[in-house]
């Protein structure tokens, strides 16, 4: 019977490998295509010159200064977007309890919002505020859900009423702007990579690089708690201390992306439940869900652009993406009678 479950987990394994490569090739073909299509399209071997250093005449500045950063901070933010909102589902276990949902991305749209409006801040320190509040925010929905013992289902209604409320500050700062702040304001509420460029890839590639590591150490962990927190403690598992660390590692993940492009919409909704789909049971979501996220954001940056006759932000496209998944999804559930 042993060598039947040793083959049976060893063909799981290699289904999940031959996933994770597809989505791999996937991204990596979207990736070219972001670098080579545009107003003047380049060549792979052009591409390939500037990324090697060597001076191209023309695309040296349009690849190796336009698309190249924005092509990185797509990819890099989408998969901070990707691997925090799987995180967050996992841990709650309801694919509702994303951060764009339950109010963290909310936290990070209304500070940027109120610093472009009331205070006038650079692009630098609304970015910074950004982040500050969207920490902010999931600490105090945190603590929130704290009384009387932790429960998911209290965090993620909490989460939902201060998404709400947030609304209304935005709602409120929007209606006295200035004409000449409502066009930033909006365009950092939808979300857009137009502003992308190197120093702005730094910031989330060196979070990516230091918290989807973190995460993945922890991933065992992770799986654990999510077959409920008695078991998780009863299999030696230090529930509150990884639950702390996970969150303040995910919640770190979007303010960071969030602060570097805005709070683009549904991109940590979407890829939690893709990546569950793709991956085989025993395996982890993580890394699906980053290249899903990751794969999410390009393809809807470039759709945005070049798909539609005029140019609209990535927010714009993820938005329209997934407002009827978030309708499918709540369908679905309710037709089976689970919760979502």
């Amino acid at each position: 019977m042993i060598p039947h479950l040793r083959a049976a987990r060893s063909r799981r394994r290699a289904a999940h490998r031959q996933r994770l490569l597809l989505l791999t090739v996937l991204l990596s073909a979207v990736i070219g295509a972001s670098l080579m299509v545009g107003e003047t399209f380049y060549t792979p071997l052009e591409v390939a010159r500037v990324i090697g250093g060597e001076q191209v005449p023309g695309a040296s500045y349009t690849v190796g200064e336009l698309r190249l950063p924005r092509t990185a901070l797509a990819v890099l933010a989408g998969a901070a977007f990707g691997v925090s909102g799987v995180v967050f589902q996992m841990l709650l276990r309801n694919v509702l309890a994303s951060p764009d949902i339950i109010g963290i991305s909310s936290g990070a749209g209304a500070a940027g919002v109120v610093g472009i409006v009331f205070l006038h801040l650079t692009q630098a320190a609304v970015s910074a505020l950004s982040l500050l509040a969207a920490l902010a925010v999931a600490g105090a929905i945190y603590l929130l859900s704290q009384r009387g013992g932790f429960r998911s289902t209290r965090l993620i209604l909490i989460g939902i009423g201060v998404a709400a409320l947030l609304q209304s500050v935005v709602t409120y700062s929007l209606s006295r702007a200035a004409a000449w702040d409502l066009p930033t304001a909006t365009r950092w509420l939808t979300g857009s990579l137009n502003a992308a460029s190197w120093p702005w890839v730094l910031p989330v590639a060196t979070a990516v690089g230091v918290l989807v590591p973190l995460i993945l150490v922890l991933d065992h962990r992770l799986s654990v708690l999510r077959l409920g927190d008695d078991l998780a403690a009863g299999l030696g598992v230090p529930v509150g201390l990884t639950r702390v660390t996970v969150m303040v590692a995910a919640v770190a993940l979007i303010a960071v992306a969030t602060a570097a492009c805005g709070p683009v919409a549904f991109v940590a909704f979407m890829s939690g439940p893709i990546a569950l789909r793709l991956t085989t049971p025993g395996a982890s979501p993580v890394p699906a869900a980053g290249l899903c996220g990751a794969l999410l954001m390009l393809t809807a940056d470039l759709v945005g652009q070049f798909a539609l006759g005029t140019r609209y932000p990535v927010g714009v496209i993820t938005g329209m993406l997934g407002a009827p998944y978030l309708i499918l999804l709540l369908i679905r559930s309710q037709r089976s009678g689970t919760h979502p």
